[in-house]
C-alpha cells in the first residue's frame, strides 16, 4: 500500500489543508491520504478546541472525497500526540508492505528537531515536505545535513534518501494557499466571514457550535 498521512491540530481544518492533501496524493500517486487530528499537540497552546469538535470538522471536510479519510488514532491514546507513536501504530494497523508518506509543510519541517525521536521517523515513513509561501529552497538545503539522519542527495535536486531507502522529497508544485487556522480563528473572533476559507460544512459546524467566538459574545 502507498498511503499518505497529514496530521495537524485542525482547529479548524481549512482549504489549505485539503489542497495540500489532495495535490500531494496526486503528485505521489497515493492510494489514500489519511487526515489525523492531534488529540493533545505537544507544541501547541493549551487553549484549543476539544478533540471531538476538531475531529467532527475534519470528518465533515473529508466527506465526498474518494482520496481522503479521517483516523482518530491520536484521540484514543493518552498523553501527548507524538508523531513517532502514530507512525508505529499505523504500521501495526496496516501491516506490511506499507509505503507511507508523512506530509508536512516546509515551515513545520524546519521545526522537526523539536519533535520526539525525530531521527527515527524515517524508519517508518517517507517525508513529503511541501514548500510554503515565504520559505524558499535555501531554507531546507542548509537544514537537511544538520539533522544527522544519514540523508544523502538523490538523483533529483528535491530528493534525499535515508539509509533504509526511504525518501525525503520536497514538493514544489503544490498550490500555495496562504491560510492558517490562527487567521481563521482571528477573523471569526472579529466577526468577519470565513465562508470561502473552510468547507461549507465546516463553516456551518463552526456557526452551530459557536466556536471561536469572542468571550461573552451572543452573535
Amino acid at each position: 500500500m502507498r498511503l499518505g498521512i497529514l496530521g495537524g491540530t485542525f482547529d479548524p481544518i481549512h482549504l489549505g489543508h485539503l489542497c495540500m492533501a489532495e495535490e500531494t496524493g496526486e503528485e505521489l500517486h497515493l492510494e489514500k491520504v489519511y487526515l489525523i487530528p492531534a488529540a493533545l499537540p505537544p507544541h501547541k497552546e493549551k487553549n484549543i478546541s476539544s478533540f471531538q469538535d476538531r475531529l467532527a470538522m475534519t470528518r465533515l471536510a473529508a466527506q465526498g472525497s474518494s482520496s481522503m479519510e479521517v483516523l482518530d488514532l491520536e484521540g484514543r491514546r493518552p498523553g501527548f500526540s507524538y508523531s513517532i507513536e502514530t507512525l508505529q501504530e499505523l504500521h501495526r494497523l496496516f501491516g506490511q508492505p506499507l509505503d507511507l508518506f508523512f506530509i508536512l509543510g516546509l515551515d513545520v519541517f524546519l521545526e522537526i528537531e523539536t519533535w520526539k525521536d525525530y531521527r527515527r521517523m524515517m524508519d517508518y515513513c517517507n517525508l513529503a515536505v511541501v514548500e510554503r509561501p515565504g520559505f524558499h529552497m535555501e531554507a531546507w538545503e542548509a537544514f537537511v545535513p544538520r539533522l544527522q539522519m544519514g540523508l544523502q542527495a538523490g538523483e533529483q535536486s528535491n530528493l534525499f534518501r535515508a539509509p533504509n531507502g526511504n525518501q525525503l522529497v520536497i514538493l514544489n508544485r503544490i498550490t500555495h494557499l496562504d491560510l492558517s487556522s490562527t487567521l481563521i480563528r482571528e477573523k471569526i473572533g472579529q466577526g468577519r466571514s470565513v465562508r470561502f476559507l473552510v468547507p461549507e460544512s465546516v463553516h456551518h459546524y463552526i456557526e452551530e457550535k459557536r466556536l471561536y467566538q469572542p468571550h461573552g459574545s451572543t452573535r
